[in-house]
């Protein structure tokens, strides 16, 4: 599945994928600057809370947004594939600058949202300049290969990882989320001896990846983000190995970006771009 095809003389919108765990309070850093992207105080941004279960995620960000200076923010929930095909939920995305998915299980999305007309409609509003961002399980689903569940740890296992359909707006990348948290490295891996092709992003919490429509990314928040590209994989072993076992893999190139350092998904070039300045320590007292 590839991305909706962009107009003739149109842009494509963002991509947002933050890695959950983001700031809300104070300035908002990554939040802010997703609102600033929709327009600012004309963003028009839809907060989509499927993959939670709580019932004060999709109000939580609604009043966050609308903190941080959006124009106008709504909340739609869909519970059912039905939902999805109600003309005024899909007129109401249509008219957005700004689409949010919150945290929480990456595959109720895709189960519910998968190849309904409202799915349809986010891909096709992106291919037409709307902004897409999503937190944790949120930014999960933006690509076309998503992590749907997977194991801890550091080491890759040709059961570490299952993979499922996301929303395509994107098979550049394959996203994990809370990354350095988790210990996630193991099954990001995985994922990418099972498809060399995309690049694998692994997100720290408190930290997004902005992603233009060059397909420039650059890292926002507190975090890092890691970047594995296989694009120049020599050798892997995930066809002989058995389900519990370890995955030779040859050949990866392996960054860790963080605020203002940058990866162009195109060219596979990395870049320590314009790296916010750190806090000096002090320095330690001489005895």
């Amino acid at each position: 599945m590839s991305p909706s095809r962009v107009p003739e003389g149109e842009e494509r919108g963002w991509l947002v994928p933050i890695g959950g765990a983001e700031e809300k309070r104070n300035d908002g850093l990554i939040l802010g600057r997703f609102v600033q992207l929709c327009g600012g105080a004309d963003a028009d941004i839809v907060v989509i809370p499927t993959a939670s279960q709580l019932a004060d995620s999709g109000p939580r960000y609604e009043q966050v947004f609308t903190s941080l200076g959006a124009g106008r923010v709504s909340v739609i929930d869909f519970d059912t594939r039905r939902d999805c095909h109600e003309r005024n939920r899909i007129d109401r995305i249509s008219q957005a600058s700004g689409i949010f998915f919150t945290g929480g299980n990456q595959l109720r999305i895709s189960t519910l949202l998968g190849g309904t007309p409202v799915a349809q409609a986010i891909r096709a509003g992106n291919a037409h300049g709307v902004h897409v961002g999503g937190t944790s399980a949120g930014a999960a689903i933006l690509s076309q290969h998503m992590i749907a569940f997977g194991e801890e740890g550091g080491s890759p296992t040709a059961n570490s990882v299952r993979l499922a359909p996301g929303l395509g707006l994107t098979n550049r990348f394959v996203i994990d989320q809370h990354f350095r948290q988790r210990d996630r490295l193991g099954r990001l891996l995985a994922a990418l001896a099972y498809n060399p092709y995309a690049v694998g992003i692994g997100l720290d919490e408190d930290t997004a990846a902005f992603i233009g429509p060059d397909d420039n990314l650059e890292v926002v928040g507190s975090g890092a983000v890691t970047v594995v590209d296989a694009g120049q994989l020599q050798f892997s072993s995930m066809d002989q190995v058995e389900d519990d076992e370890p995955v030779c893999l040859l050949g990866l190139t392996v960054h860790i970006l963080v605020a203002g350092a940058t990866f162009n998904l195109r060219t596979r070039k990395a870049s320590a771009g314009t790296l916010a300045p750190h806090k000096k320590l002090p320095s330690k007292k001489q005895h």
